[in-house]
């Protein structure tokens, strides 16, 4: 057996995180899943190495071990190698904090995400598809579905969901995918941040006068009752509004792709609408709907994963991604599968920081697709797959435009 404690450190792969076209799987993940599930990787931004884990298991591991800390990393992130030059999320919001201070926080979000609150938001969301569709029929074929539909719908929803006004809604809708992007420099993610921020603080005092059912009326309150300050308040609120617009809007797109260029995928749901969730499970397990990877977290102490010894201090990334496509955990994971059961995809994460916004993506991708495919039965693209276009230097992945005919 190798002796961890004085086995050599393997030298660092450099990750480019170049653009990928499509559904592509990045090619470095994949070959680091298969040969090096514990590697050592250095990103294009800040100093030094990091330890990337690939398998279902070792991501499971290091994303629910307590030796493992979001917390540590606020010390570290501005020297840590990273995919941007700026920082993404505050450091004041559950992405930078570990129990008991994230069990505190999230607890206090969560009101907003109940099934009932679900179940309330449903009928708004099918109402704002069902107008937007109405346009889209009206502009006639070909038709840009991410102007038409993924981009004004998940904005829409989230919205609703934080309590932003009708007359609010266009200006913020270009911050999250700036904020969301490896293109913008430090200072103008700067610029943008601050005037979200300041819209932020505004709503949330507006909602302290006049309290309505959304969740700057639950962060007001919880601030007004010390639950709470502002930072975290408008820490939340920015993570729920640029995730919640950006993410849904280039995930739901994917999806749709991925069906106008699966025909037998795309027949069997118009065939079987009851397998609707049980798909966009499915999808969520699939699609490659990021670039590179998330926050990392720091060792606390030294940890071994795989084999491999981690030393209190270093820097640890987890690819939800391949553990999404680990052989080992799902049976032929580059296929799309409708009857796949059994085992949890990491789409939305794993451990405290699973994202808490998880049953809102579901219900609005299933509303989505279902008015989607219900509203045109004869949806294709209106281009070749070749010719599509794929935004480039986005941490989130999706096309650029989705132009389709019926």
């Amino acid at each position: 057996m190798t002796d961890t404690s004085t086995a050599q450190t393997p030298s660092a792969r450099f990750w480019a995180l170049e653009d990928l076209r499509g559904l592509e799987f990045d090619p470095l993940l994949a070959e680091l899943l298969r040969d090096e599930p514990v590697a050592r990787i250095r990103l294009p931004h800040g100093d030094g190495d990091a330890w990337l884990v690939t398998r279902y298991d070792h991501v499971r591991m290091v994303t629910s071990d307590v030796r493992f800390s979001r917390s540590a990393l606020v010390h570290r992130e501005t020297t840590a190698t990273r995919m941007t030059g700026h920082t993404v999320a505050s450091h004041a919001g559950l992405n930078y904090t570990d129990p008991p201070h994230h069990t505190r926080l999230r607890k206090i979000v969560a009101k907003v995400f109940t099934a009932q609150n679900m179940k309330r938001l449903r009928p708004m969301a099918q109402a704002t598809a069902d107008r937007l569709l109405d346009e889209v029929e009206r502009h006639g074929p070909p038709a840009d579905l991410m102007a038409l539909f993924h981009g004004p719908f998940p904005l829409a929803v989230v919205s609703d969901l934080i309590g932003v006004p009708e007359e609010d809604r266009p200006k913020l809708a270009a911050w999250p995918d700036m904020v969301l992007s490896a293109g913008p420099g430090p200072e103008r993610s700067r610029e943008i941040k601050a005037q979200l921020t300041a819209y932020i603080i505004d709503l949330l005092e507006r909602r302290r006068r006049e309290p309505r059912e959304d969740l700057a009326t639950v962060l007001a309150d919880a601030m007004s009752r010390g639950e709470m300050n502002q930072e975290e308040a408008v820490s939340v609120t920015t993570a729920i509004q640029v995730s919640g617009a950006h993410a849904v809007r280039n995930n739901s797109a994917n999806m749709v792709y991925a069906l106008l260029t699966r025909p037998g995928h795309l027949a069997r749901l118009r065939a079987e609408p009851d397998l609707l969730p049980q798909a966009v499970d499915e999808l969520l397990r699939f699609i490659p709907h990021r670039n590179g990877v998330g926050l990392p977290r720091v060792a606390v102490e030294d940890v071994e994963v795989g084999g491999v010894l981690i030393r209190a201090g270093e820097v640890v990334y987890a690819s939800y991604l391949t553990a999404n496509w680990d052989p080992r955990m799902f049976d032929n994971p580059d296929t799309v599968d409708f009857d796949r059961t059994g085992i949890a995809h990491m789409a939305f994460g794993h451990g405290v920081h699973h994202c808490i916004g998880a049953s809102l993506a579901r219900m609005e991708s299933e509303v989505m697709l279902a008015s989607l495919l219900g509203r045109f039965p004869e949806l294709r693209l209106a281009v070749p797959e070749e010719e599509m276009v794929w935004q480039r230097k986005g941490l989130i992945r999706g096309p650029q435009s989705l132009p389709v005919a019926w």
